[in-house]
This record gives C-alpha cells, sequence and structure tokens, in this order.
C-alpha cells in the first residue's frame, strides 16, 4: 500500500464549504447556504457571524436525527445544481445531507479518468446515481445498485436532468451484498467497481447490514467480479470510528493478488475562509498498473 493520502475536495461553483468551527459548518449549495452538525470541526470558525437559508438541528441521540429549519426561499421539492456536465437536484433531506456528498468529487474525476467507452462499472450503494452518472458521461455502462426505491427513482431523475437516460444504466432496487453475491454465481466481471457502504443499513426485504461485519465479505466478492483486465475498485466509508488503515489492508488482501496499486486515505473539503481541511471520510482504491 501507498503511504496515507488526503484526497481534498476544492470549492465548486455549485458547492462550497464556507466556512466551520464549534462543530458545525457553514455550506453553499447551488444559491442557497446551510448550517449542519459537523463533529470533526472542533476549531473556532473564521466568523462568529453565519448568515444562512437553514440550519439543520440534531437530535440528541448518537445515531443521527434532527430536523431542519428552513427560509421560506428554500424549494422543498429541491433545486438544481451542476458539476461539469452534470445537472442534478439538490435537497434537504432527513437524514441532514443535500441529496449528494460533495466531497466525492475527486473520486468521481479520477474514476472518470481511468474508464473507457464500453467499460462495465458497478456501483453499489449508489444512492441518487451522481457517481454513476459521472461514470456514464464518460461511456461506462454502468450498474447502480441501491436498496432505497427512492433514491433510484432519484437516480433515473437526475440522468434525465443530465441528458444521460439513454446511457445505458441499469438501475437496480436491491440489497448491494446480496446483488454482488447473485452477480459471482453468474460469473458476471467488471471493469471496475465504486461502493460506498453505510455504517448500518436495511435492505428492500428487511436484510440488515453492518459495516463491520459485513465488508471483508462484500470485498471479497468485488474481487471475484474482477479479474486482470479490470481498472479499478474505489472503496469509501464514513464510518468514522474506522481506520483507512484497516480498509486498506481488506482491499490489499483481496485484491493483492491482482496485483497494481492500493492507495489508502482521508477525504476531506477544504474551507473556502482560509482554505484548512475538513475531514470527511476514509477510502481505499486499487487501481491496475497499465503500461
Amino acid at each position: 500500500m501507498t503511504p496515507l493520502q488526503t484526497l481534498i475536495a476544492e470549492p465548486w461553483a455549485d458547492y462550497g464549504l464556507l466556512d466551520s468551527g464549534n462543530g458545525r459548518k457553514l455550506e453553499r449549495y447551488g444559491r442557497f447556504r446551510f448550517i449542519r452538525p459537523e463533529p470533526q470541526a472542533m476549531w473556532a470558525p473564521a466568523s462568529d457571524s453565519w448568515e444562512a437559508d437553514g440550519d439543520f438541528i440534531g437530535a440528541s441521540d448518537e445515531e443521527g436525527g434532527g430536523r431542519w429549519h428552513l427560509s421560506r426561499d428554500v424549494p422543498r421539492g429541491g433545486w438544481h445544481v451542476r458539476w461539469n456536465e452534470l445537472l442534478f437536484m439538490a435537497q434537504n433531506t432527513p437524514f441532514r445531507h443535500l441529496a449528494f456528498f460533495p466531497d466525492m468529487a475527486p473520486q468521481w474525476a479520477w474514476m472518470r479518468g481511468a474508464v473507457a467507452e464500453g467499460d462495465q462499472v458497478l456501483n453499489l450503494f449508489g444512492y441518487t446515481g451522481v457517481g454513476s452518472l459521472a461514470l456514464a458521461a464518460k461511456g461506462a455502462a454502468v450498474t447502480h445498485v441501491d436498496a432505497s426505491k427512492k433514491s433510484v427513482e432519484a437516480g433515473k431523475a437526475n440522468a434525465f436532468l443530465s441528458d444521460l437516460a439513454d446511457r445505458p444504466i441499469r438501475w437496480m432496487v436491491d440489497d448491494a451484498a446480496k446483488f454482488a453475491a447473485r452477480e459471482v454465481r453468474r460469473e458476471k466481471r467488471y471493469d471496475g467497481i465504486f461502493l460506498d457502504p453505510p455504517k448500518f443499513g436495511r435492505g428492500p426485504d428487511g436484510e440488515v447490514w453492518r459495516l463491520e461485519e459485513g465488508l471483508p465479505g462484500l470485498i471479497a466478492d468485488c474481487r471475484r467480479l474482477l479479474d486482470k483486465d479490470s481498472k479499478f475498485l474505489v472503496l469509501t466509508v464514513y464510518a468514522v470510528r474506522m481506520s483507512a488503515l484497516a480498509i486498506g489492508e481488506v482491499v490489499r488482501q483481496a485484491l493483492g493478488d491482482l496485483g497494481g496499486t492500493i492507495e489508502v486515505g482521508e477525504m476531506a473539503v477544504r474551507e473556502e475562509a482560509r482554505g484548512l481541511l475538513l475531514p470527511t471520510a476514509i477510502f481505499a482504491r486499487w487501481s491496475a498498473d497499465r503500461a
């Protein structure tokens, strides 16, 4: 494995981390500004006065919860934002996020540099599909899997907004781990796999997912879906109690026989006010060596 790295999401036209501190962060999503809890922002903010269109007030329980307090100007049904050529919806969700994860932008860009026209890519826990669309726009044939029918429908709507509805994307409402296991039995193979598993989740039929228990077996199945001609696997994890070194070793043990390079590290967003880095997730990714 390479030394620990920091993968930094820089501001772009429709997203930026404006300021952070005292356990909160101020972000812009398109024309709106929002305040959300952020436990890792333990420092003092650049400004003592934040103006925002909405504020998420977290509940006292450790697993999350809470509610949005929004101004009348914020469309409850969402609004359009853009990343490169993609157009998709941002929306205030009950889970405190905005229907996509902007710190994923460097991962989207990296994978786009690895795919070629016609490559088969599997996106597990694909959520609202921005990562799938980023790859489809570069010619990849994407299989998008998420247990939430609502999320998959949002992905289809985003594909329409981005003029990608006619691209070869399979939209699957399914339990990601079970789907991967079935693909192994079908002897399918992929050129690339992208997965962003939650700490805890339930499949469409009530299947229970716990990250620490399920991740090693899922990565093993992903290895069986890759071969010597495959190009990449990208794993991102937002469970802060887990180490990048730990998930890197899981990936190394499963994919080490393929050769190539395994990178591990932290993902972070650069704050606009001072340029400091706010950590958001950890990652491990394998890439094939290409002559």
